[in-house]
């Protein structure tokens, strides 16, 4: 069955990945930028800055939806691998 994918396909789920991933990666710029006046004894930044720090998890949250996606297509593609071509399980 491998030889028939393609290696630059996309599998269901590879796009939920790619945008928690950019998420999170806003939500860890966000932190460091929160956090940094703490550590520089300057003025902290608005409450909002606070809130764009949770993009860190809501990003976590959309890549693992992500792989579960692609676990479960996963997990039907070898179910219906395993049946034959009958479609009846052995």
């Amino acid at each position: 069955m491998r030889d028939k994918t393609q290696s630059n396909s996309a599998a269901p789920g590879d796009g939920l990945i790619r945008a928690g991933a950019v998420v999170f990666f806003i939500g860890a710029v966000a932190t460091v930028v929160t956090v940094a006046p703490l550590f520089l004894g300057t003025t902290p930044f608005p409450t909002y800055m606070f809130g764009l720090s949770m993009l860190m998890g809501v990003g976590f949250l959309i890549a693992g939806a992500g792989v579960l996606r692609s676990i479960a297509v996963g997990r039907r593609q070898a179910r219906a691998a395993s049946a034959g071509p009958s479609g009846a399980s052995r």
